[in-house]
């Protein structure tokens, strides 16, 4: 799989990484300890060498499986693992403190089983703590400590992603992005890259809705966020179905597919497309769908090899865009 390089961290890593949230929970169906090790090497022996994760996934189970399958698989895999920080506590800036910090990222360590994080995110925290020096004068006394190599953030907006470029030791941002959310690639993608920041970009398939298997009586379980978090009353709507109303999103899933089917290579399925049109953005570094099967993990590793998809493709995507969802989302996030 084509690798590229990570922003300011200067390492390499493969252009479809793998998100583990699921692995934590928050998507229904718990994913058992068997079938979560499944999933990390069926995405590993396909090429994938980026593994994103954060401390609350499953209060920390996340991380864990990672650390257990890190130790017990090849170290010539070279595999980065970026985490999260920060939603541990009550989302105010004053709990963004280098004692918090060094707490979390003790604790993430801990459960990873490595003596230096390779790249720690703050998640997605109140907007203000952009602004605040302090905040990144912790994280640099926690690099120069040697407790973490490099950090950036996971953002849910587009000026928190700019803001966030302008720090210097910021390697990294990562921020929602796809065919229904499409402003962090005409406004983040170019800042970034004359920064030289790198770019990861998360719910590609916007909750599923890209993978075309959803219609408008498809129903979620209780305890999955796509049925709890529709109104935005546990976390950020924008993290569920990409904020998109679902009966809308369903709709424009059906005339994503139809493009799919019209201009993408044969034998490339929705979810490929809308994975690898992410991917074919030349300043994104890793795009990080999840994966609760060794079926899926598969699949969306595949969506790296996807040949180019062309100027026509895009100009179709941004038609769904423009008629169905720019008007609801663009000036939200």
């Amino acid at each position: 799989m084509e690798q590229r390089v990570l922003g300011r961290t200067g390492r390499h890593v493969s252009v479809v990484g793998l998100g583990t949230w699921q692995l934590g929970g928050d998507w229904g169906d718990d994913v058992g300890d068997g079938q979560a090790l499944g999933i990390l090497e069926a995405a590993a022996a396909e090429g994938v060498t980026f593994f994103d994760t954060a401390d609350v996934y499953g209060d920390g189970r996340s991380e864990q499986l990672i650390g257990r399958f890190l130790r017990e698989s090849d170290p010539d895999r070279d595999i980065t693992v970026a985490t999260k920080i920060g939603r541990r506590a009550e989302q105010v800036p004053e709990n963004y403190t280098l004692k918090n910090f060094r707490l979390w990222a003790d604790r993430s360590r801990r459960n990873l089983g490595v003596d230096q994080l390779d790249l720690v995110q703050l998640h997605c925290p109140p907007s203000d703590v952009y602004s605040q020096d302090a905040v990144f004068d912790a994280l640099d006394t926690l690099v120069d400590d040697g407790v973490l190599a490099h950090y950036g953030v996971s953002v849910e907006r587009v000026d928190e992603a700019l803001a966030a470029i302008s720090r210097p030791r910021v390697a990294t941002v990562q921020i929602i992005a796809n065919a229904f959310r499409v402003k962090p690639i005409e406004q983040v993608l170019p800042a970034a890259a004359r920064a030289g920041v790198g770019v990861i970009l998360r719910v590609p398939l916007a909750s599923g809705l890209l993978s075309g298997k959803y219609d408008e009586q498809t129903t979620f379980a209780a305890d999955d966020h796509r049925t709890y978090n529709r109104d935005g009353s546990a976390f950020d709507v924008g993290e569920t179905f990409s904020g998109v109303d679902f009966t809308t999103g369903v709709e424009a899933s059906r005339t994503f597919a139809e493009l799919v089917r019209q201009e993408a290579p044969a034998g490339t399925t929705s979810a490929q497309a809308a994975i690898a049109w992410l991917c074919q953005q030349p300043e994104v570094s890793t795009v990080i769908p999840g994966a609760r099967t060794v079926q899926q993990a598969r699949a969306n590793a595949a969506a790296g090899s996807v040949p180019a998809l062309g100027p026509s493709f895009t100009k179709e995507v941004m038609a769904i865009y423009d008629s169905r969802f720019r008007e609801a989302v663009h000036s939200r996030w």
